[in-house]
């Protein structure tokens, strides 16, 4: 019995795998590709692009695991049936029932991956992700500047000349820093300045020591100057200044009463749930009695139940941020709709491994 429970786990394992390094590699080159048509790294450089592109794959791992299970549990069963290995099984003592436990017992361990990864790596990733998002944004960026050249923004109205700069300590000196806003122009001379890396709880910064700020209003008799030893100069944009709930901690969630972050929760600890009802969904799927002209239908109608749950979540999670949904329900009506729709197709008769008959 425990041989066939291995040999059984053993074939579905085995394309989880190449399908999770399929996806992993396929996830990881678009973001490589889209991160280098937006010059990231000319930006931050050839190393924050490898580290931005490996927290976007463990960000998306969340949703990349179940998929391929999914499909390793559909392929994996669905060679077993194809190959007639399935009514042997039967043949031999092997019920339904025992093959969806021996799914369910593989299963189970990677839905408690996938719950891990989304209630505390994807917010660290997520918090480690905006501080390099916010310093590409940044206009001020050091490694935007080369020595000797000026830099304008149009949507800024920023010009920024570097006469010297030290690559190795993010180091520049003798800095002239212009901007115009709606109320005045700001002038800003400076002996050196210096970019500080930035923590997960830090905005991006520049210090600038030994300068001069001139404050020129467009009204008369408004113009200030001060003079400075040390000046903090944040740099990062009003978009990287917003709350970002992706990033917050689990526990911080379970605390608020705020839909957004209740939307945020019940999304993360759904995770091993959703995985659980996948597999049993990619169960449904394989029948006992194998039709071989009726398999590039399953693959299409599977593809098409995944498409379709995919954006119900969205959908799902999204009601409750806007309050369509209070958050009692929250998310959850779509995992017991799901739950329902597979208690009801085991109840129907039929030659099929997910019965309770």
């Amino acid at each position: 019995m425990r041989t066939i429970e291995r040999y059984i786990t053993r074939e579905l394992t085995m394309p989880f795998i190449v399908v999770i390094l399929i996806l992993v590699g396929l996830f990881a080159s678009f973001s490589s590709a889209r991160f280098l048509a937006g010059a990231v790294t000319e930006t931050l450089g050839l190393a924050a692009l490898f580290k931005l592109v490996m927290l976007k794959t463990l960000i998306a791992l969340e949703v990349l695991i179940p998929v391929a299970l999914y499909i390793a549990i559909i392929s994996g069963l669905g060679r077993l049936n194809k190959d007639q290995e399935i009514n042997i099984l039967y043949a031999s003592g092997i019920s339904g029932k025992r093959i969806v436990f021996i799914v369910l017992m593989m299963t189970i361990p990677v839905a408690i991956i996938s719950g891990m990864l989304s209630s505390y790596v994807r917010p660290w990733a997520y918090a480690e992700n905006y501080i390099l998002d916010a310093q590409a944004e940044a206009e001020l960026n050091t490694n935007r500047f080369q020595a000797g050249r000026f830099y304008g923004s149009e949507r800024s109205g920023r010009v920024v000349y570097v006469q010297d700069k030290d690559e190795a300590n993010k180091k520049m000196s003798n800095i002239f820093h212009y901007i115009k806003t709606s109320e005045a122009s700001e002038i800003i001379f400076a002996k050196e300045a210096l970019q500080v890396q930035p923590t997960r709880e830090e905005r991006p910064a520049i210090v600038l020591t030994k300068g001069y700020l001139y404050q020129l209003s467009h009204e008369a008799f408004k113009d200030d100057m001060i003079q400075f030893d040390q000046l903090t100069y944040f740099t990062d944009s009003e978009l990287a200044l917003r709350y970002r709930r992706k990033a917050a901690p689990t526990r911080t969630l379970w605390e608020s009463e705020d839909p957004w972050e209740l939307a945020e929760l019940q999304w993360r600890i759904s995770r091993p749930v959703a995985t659980i009802l996948l597999a049993l969904i990619a169960v449904a799927f394989i029948q006992s009695t194998p039709r071989q002209d009726k398999a590039t239908r399953t693959y299409l109608l599977a593809a098409t139940v995944f498409a379709v749950y995919y954006n119900l979540s969205g959908l799902a999670k999204n009601w409750v941020e806007q309050g369509v949904v209070n958050t009692t329900i929250g998310v959850w009506w779509l995992y017991a709709a799901m739950f329902i729709l597979l208690v009801l197709y085991a109840l129907k008769p039929g030659h099929k491994l997910l019965s309770f008959r």
